[in-house]
C-alpha cells in the first residue's frame, strides 16, 4: 500500500501532477472520517463518491496483492483483516446513507432539486435513482393501500408535510481539526446574550449539530 494514488484511483507517478494525489492511508482516512461524519450527523452530508471509488480500486489492488503471497505467510492473515475492515468501513458508510434517504427521501430530493449550480451534489447519480424509485414506490403504495379508500380531498398527500425533516437542533460530539473562532453557539434573544466561543485545534465539544454544520462541510470539525 506504498503506492501512491488519484483521485480517480489509478497509479500516479512521483514526478506526475501532485494535484489530488493521496497515498492509500490516507484514502482509508478519508474515508473513515466521511464514515464517522456520516453515522453521528442527523441529515444526510454530501456524498463522497470519488473517495468510494478510489477505495473499491484499492480493494481490488490489495485482493490481487493477497492471492501472490505464499500460502502460511503470517502476513497473508493481516493483510485480510485489513481489507474486511476497509469492507465493513465502506459497508457501513454506504448503508447509513442508503438508512437516511430512506428516512428523509423527500427532504433529501428537495435538497437535491434545490441546489445551486456549482454546489457540490448531495447525491451520487445511483443513490439519486434510489431516491427517486423509493418515492414513486411510496406514493404508490399509500394510493393502492390507504388514499384511494379516502374521501375525494384527501386523497393526495404532500410527502413534505408528512415526512419528518432530520432533526438539526440534536447535539453531536466533535473533535476540532482546524482552530475556529467566534463561533456563534446561541443567538441573542430577549433572555440571553448571543454565546460565541473559540474551537481550539485537538479540542473535543458537545455542541448543537446545527451551529457547527458549516464546519462539518468544509472538514474543519470531525464527529465522533
Amino acid at each position: 500500500m506504498s503506492d501512491a494514488l488519484s483521485a480517480d484511483g489509478s497509479d500516479v507517478n512521483q514526478d506526475d501532477t501532485q494535484e489530488d494525489v493521496m497515498t492509500p492511508a490516507e484514502l482509508i482516512a478519508k474515508l473513515e472520517e466521511a464514515w464517522l461524519n456520516e453515522k453521528f450527523s442527523p441529515e444526510l452530508l454530501e456524498n463522497k463518491s470519488e473517495v468510494v471509488e478510489c477505495v473499491m480500486e484499492q480493494l481490488s489492488h490489495m485482493e490481487a496483492n493477497l492471492q501472490r503471497v505464499k500460502k502460511g505467510d503470517a502476513k497473508a492473515s493481516i493483510h485480510r483483516m485489513e481489507i474486511d475492515r476497509i469492507r465493513f468501513v465502506l459497508s457501513s458508510y454506504l448503508r447509513a446513507r442508503l438508512q437516511k434517504i430512506e428516512k428523509f427521501f423527500p427532504h433529501v430530493l428537495e435538497r437535491e432539486k434545490s441546489r445551486g449550480e456549482g454546489d457540490p451534489s448531495l447525491l451520487s447519480p445511483e443513490e439519486f435513482a434510489f431516491a427517486k424509485e423509493y418515492y414513486a414506490n411510496t406514493e404508490t403504495y399509500l394510493k393502492a393501500i390507504a388514499l384511494k379508500r379516502m374521501p375525494p380531498n384527501l386523497q393526495t398527500v404532500d410527502m413534505l408535510k408528512a415526512v419528518p425533516e432530520p432533526c438539526l437542533d440534536s447535539f453531536v460530539f466533535l473533535r476540532v481539526k482546524e482552530k475556529q473562532e467566534n463561533i456563534l453557539v446561541e443567538p441573542e434573544t430577549d433572555d440571553q446574550r448571543e454565546y460565541v466561543v473559540d474551537l481550539e485545534e485537538g479540542s473535543q465539544h458537545l455542541m448543537r449539530y446545527r451551529t457547527i454544520a458549516p464546519l462539518v462541510s468544509i472538514g474543519a470539525v470531525q464527529l465522533i
